[in-house]
Order: C-alpha cells, then structure tokens, then sequence
C-alpha cells in the first residue's frame, strides 16, 4: 500500500505571503504588527485544533517597552509523537544593510525574511485541515526575531528566547524545524552549520527526503553557521534545524519585496516537509 501525501500549493502559498506583506512592514508595535497578527490567528483558526496567543513584553531601545505576541497552533493535538514546526513573522525596523544609506532607517517589508517562512506554515495549516498526519504538528510564529540591533544577539530572537523559557517541561516534541528566508527565486538551501551540529538525524531526514522526490533547492553541502531562533529550542532540549537561503542580495534592505520571492520556491520547502510529516516523522 502507497502512503498517500496531500499537494502543497505552491500559488497559495505565495498569497498567503503577500497578504502578510499587503500590512506594510510588520514591526513590534505597529499598527500593521497587530493587523497581521489578527489576520495570522485567524487564519490558524481556519484549520487548527486550538490557536494560543502567548503575548509578552520586551525592552526595546530607547526607553521603548515592546509588546510581543507569539502564536501556537496544534495539530491532532492527542498524538503524543508531535513536530514543532516554526518561522517568525515580524520584520525588521531598519533596513541597514540597505546600499543606499539613505533607506538604512526605514523598516523592512520582509517578503522573503518573515512573510515566505510563515506562508509556508499557513498553507500546511490548511493541508493538515484537510488531510490530517497520523502525527502531531504545532505550528509556533515567533515575535521580536529580527529587532536587534547589527551584533546585538541580546536583542534578537526574543520571541523564541521567550517560548523556549516559559514551555511547559511536559512539552517534548520529537524534533524542530525553523523555516528562515524560504522564498528566493534563487533559492539554495544548503545545511546549516548549528543544525549539523545540534540536529544532525534531523537534518539528514529532511535533506534525504529532498534528494527522494528531486527537489534541488536543497543543496547538502555545509553552509553558513547562522544565529537564529533554533538555538534556543535546541538550547531548550528540542533538536531543530534552520531551513535558511542566507545568500539573499535584498536580506535587511527595502528591497526585500514579493517580486524577489516565487511560488516555485515555497513550493520546494512545503513539498519537502509534506514528505517528512507524512511518510518520515515519528517512523
């Protein structure tokens, strides 16, 4: 008997990322922050067993208090075999890797770094709606990933830093995968560095269900070492994997736009995960 895997859309995907970016730059605090921080409970709504807000503050720079939200969705939330599955959904509020220094105060759209992560995850929300795995999945979009400051990592990945502090200890999943700047036309993803080291049964999972059904974003080879919201899971006892394209031209400018993303590319990731939730996870 052939295990049957539902489709990933690739198309829907995309328009659940420009339906993000449609809000204007999603920095903590803004009123496009807490529009689309509706509009993502909403749409977890649509499909998930239960959606949970875990809200909490953050001091920001300049006397600034922020007001952070993460969101946590379960999926066949009696299995005991559950993946946690994340990427984070607020953008950065200065473009300063922008070339023109002109742009370096402004905020990010975070087409690809923010919105191509979560699109990914609503449009598996809503396969898991109809095609539910034999598995457990929740879906966690972490807050205040991309605040801090150039080399101050005190100040970034606050919303994971925040959930893997306050989880419950009966909260074990098997495994963690963060998805980071997934929709590059170009897009490569090669094998994280901390991953390797951390998750490195994971990794080998994802990259041979990839190399299975021929999907050649993924490049398993050794790429960069990369900071980001999975240290503190795997700090936290959860081993988690980056699925990041760090080689990205637009990463922290104002060009970081939907024109620089593509369906193709969100449907390489959300192809290969349907694989790994479906037919490889708790196996």
């Amino acid at each position: 008997m052939t295990l049957q895997t539902p489709l990933f859309d690739g198309a829907r995907a995309f328009a659940f990322l420009t339906a993000q970016t449609d809000f204007g730059p999603r920095t903590p605090n803004s009123v496009s922050h807490a529009r689309c921080l509706a509009y993502l409970e909403a749409e977890l709504g649509k499909s998930a067993d239960s959606v949970v807000r875990q809200n909490f503050v953050e001091p920001g720079y300049d006397n600034e208090t922020l007001r952070l939200t993460n969101v946590f969705a379960s999926f066949n939330a009696a299995a005991k075999k559950r993946v946690l599955l994340l990427a984070h959904w607020d953008t950065r509020p200065r473009a300063d890797q922008d070339p023109n220094p002109a742009n370096r105060t402004k905020p990010v759209l975070g087409a690809n770094d923010g919105a191509s992560g979560v699109a990914v995850l609503l449009e598996l929300a809503r396969i898991m709606k109809q095609m539910p795995p034999s598995i457990g999945v929740d879906i966690l979009l972490v807050d205040g990933e991309d605040y801090g400051k150039e080399s101050d990592l005190a100040k970034y990945f606050l919303g994971a830093k925040h959930f893997a502090k306050t989880m419950p200890r009966t909260y074990t999943p098997m495994f963690g995968i963060l998805l980071d700047m997934v929709g590059d036309t170009d897009l490569r993803i090669p094998m994280e560095q901390n991953s390797m080291k951390f998750a490195p049964q994971v990794l080998s999972m994802v990259f041979s269900s990839a190399q299975e059904l021929g999907v050649m974003q993924f490049a398993p080879v050794p790429g960069e070492q990369i900071e980001d919201d999975h240290l503190a899971l795997n700090e936290a006892g959860i081993p988690t994997i980056d699925l990041i394209d760090f080689q990205y031209p637009h990463w922290h400018t104002v060009q970081d736009t939907p024109d620089k993303c593509s369906p193709e590319s969100l449907a390489a990731v959300g192809k290969v995960l349907v694989h790994v939730l479906y037919t490889k996870a708790g196996k």
